[in-house]
């Protein structure tokens, strides 16, 4: 094992890290908090991601054996410390999310060990639509752009590859690009032809009856109707990665859903009874604050700037020793 080059490697990973967060923060006006590993069962605020995803949870013995869970994401903690914080529109919040997912299937992309930057803004009434998501996702570009270019100046054999600009398209859109192909499969398509896009629209059922990617429904707004004719106020940005030759998810975010857009999810997604949880009876007595936010992959980020080939290049995950061996002789090393 060369050790110079590991060193090499965590040394670069910081730099990515340290610089992109500075410029995520400059351009959308966040302030660094603490946030929790942990929450307790029972109040709603943990994130269900797809519904299906099982989390990891254990009981405390100072709280008389009460459960509490690993979160998966802190999409919903975040409007509560908002509310908390009393943070005026246009200033937000941004902190390191850690979690631990193990429903995750195995693959270059994929860990059990999740590491993200949690962010979310308060913002107005007025603001809840479009352009202000199209704003956030060209903000969070133009950070992904210039640490790139601070990467390509530092280590002169990375190229920068991320076009000017972003692409933005609905997911309806490309459903009626390519009827035939799967939502997996379109995002391959377009990420290969554009190199860099956001998907806009992403939970609710699509024309052909199905969904592009599974949303919990009370965070993301994924049901409002714009004024472009489509449903959904949320979307995933997604680059083409150059080395594995494949489309690379960095950011989940969007618009997040009001009192009215709750109900109207719920019912939707036939779970009602969650309007008696904490979260979601702050949300529904309009108590806590409108706001846009998302999850930005460190690792992935990192994974990306670097060109990368697997995530446990840039993470420390939990691989078997078969794993390891079969990567290795590829010369790819995982820490």
């Amino acid at each position: 094992m060369d050790y110079f080059q590991l060193l090499e490697t965590e040394e670069a990973i910081t730099f990515v890290k340290e610089r992109f967060e500075r410029e995520l923060c400059c351009k959308l006006n966040l302030v660094r908090v603490s946030s929790p590993i942990a929450i307790l069962e029972g109040n709603g605020i943990n994130d269900d991601l797809n519904g299906v995803e099982r989390p990891v949870s254990f009981a405390v013995k100072s709280l008389g054996e009460n459960r509490a869970q690993i979160v998966h994401s802190l999409a919903k903690w975040k409007r509560i410390r908002l509310m908390q914080m009393g943070m005026p529109p246009g200033r937000g919040i941004i902190t390191d999310m850690r979690a631990l997912r193990p429903d995750e299937e195995y693959t270059n992309l994929h860990s059990v060990y999740v590491d993200q930057w949690d962010w979310e803004q308060t913002i107005d009434e007025s603001e809840r639509g479009l352009s202000k998501l199209k704003d956030c996702v060209e903000n969070i570009y133009g950070a992904l752009r210039i640490t790139e270019a601070e990467v390509s100046a530092r280590y002169p054999d990375i190229d920068s590859v991320l076009p000017e600009k972003i692409v933005f398209i609905q997911s309806e859109e490309l459903l009626k690009r390519h009827p035939s192909l799967s939502a997996k499969d379109r995002e391959y398509e377009a990420a290969k032809e554009f190199g860099a896009i956001f998907i806009m629209g992403i939970g609710g059922k699509l024309s052909n009856g199905e969904v592009h990617d599974g949303r919990a429904p009370d965070y993301d707004d994924w049901s409002t109707q714009t004024d472009e004719g489509y449903s959904g106020l949320n979307g995933d940005i997604i680059v083409w990665h150059p080395v594995l030759k494949c489309p690379l998810e960095l950011s989940s975010m969007g618009i997040r859903v009001n009192s009215e857009g709750l109900t109207k999810q719920l019912i939707i997604r036939e779970c009602t009874e969650r309007t008696n949880l904490l979260y979601h009876s702050l949300l529904l007595s309009e108590k806590l604050p409108l706001t846009v936010g998302g999850g930005i992959g460190q690792s992935r980020v990192c994974m990306f700037l670097l060109k990368k080939r697997h995530i446990g290049e840039v993470q420390v995950g939990i691989w078997s020793d078969e794993q390891r061996e079969s990567l290795a002789q590829e010369g790819v090393e995982l820490l």
